[in-house]
């Protein structure tokens, strides 16, 4: 039975960057890409621990095995990656009901994946459910960005509850930037 908890080892860590690794875009071809969805950062151990010092990201756990994760990612772990550093920028530009997000407490998807084997059960619903269920009194907003490519990573996401509110363009790829209003 899966389990969804937050990331408490770094055993847990390490198993976050092997299912990252066979997800990567770069490493499994455009078919599987267009068919299956993709993750387009690596992050490396070091600022997944430095990452995770500020709050432990969620986990899909299967036993010993990690069905999937979110990486939560706060303002406090800035300068950590180029793309989360980007998209930073790009949200704390923006204003969403007549509010500069520069002002809000919202806090970051910094990933999302969930192995083959476990796609399709769920887990990306159960998984920010949680997610919701343990931040949403500290922050008011759950924000990310996904490749206009990814089209099954951006189903999922309205799907929870996004709303697309901006778009915006990194490394010659467009992305939508979504989010998820814990106020209502």
């Amino acid at each position: 039975m899966v389990e969804i908890v937050r990331v408490s080892n770094e055993k847990d860590l390490e198993a976050i960057r092997l299912l990252q690794r066979e997800n990567l875009r770069v490493l499994i071809g455009e078919e599987e890409a267009g068919k299956e969805g993709f993750l387009t950062a690596e992050y490396t151990m070091e600022t997944l621990q430095q990452m995770h010092q500020f709050q432990p990201s969620i986990i899909a756990k299967d036993g010993d095995k990690i069905a999937g994760y979110v990486i939560v990612t706060t303002k406090e772990s800035y300068g950590q990656h180029p793309l989360l550093d980007s998209l930073f920028d790009s949200i704390d530009a923006l204003n969403y009901k007549d509010a500069c997000l520069k002002n809000i407490n919202y806090i970051l998807v910094g990933q999302l994946c969930v192995g083959k084997a476990y796609r399709g059960i769920g887990l990306v619903q159960k998984m920010y459910t949680y997610y919701q269920q343990s931040l949403s009194k500290e922050y008011q907003y759950l924000i990310t960005d996904v490749a206009q490519e990814n089209p099954r990573s951006i189903k999922a996401h309205l799907k929870t509850g996004f709303q697309i509110i901006d778009t915006l363009n990194y490394g010659g790829i467009g992305w939508d930037i979504v989010l998820w209003d814990w106020r209502k």
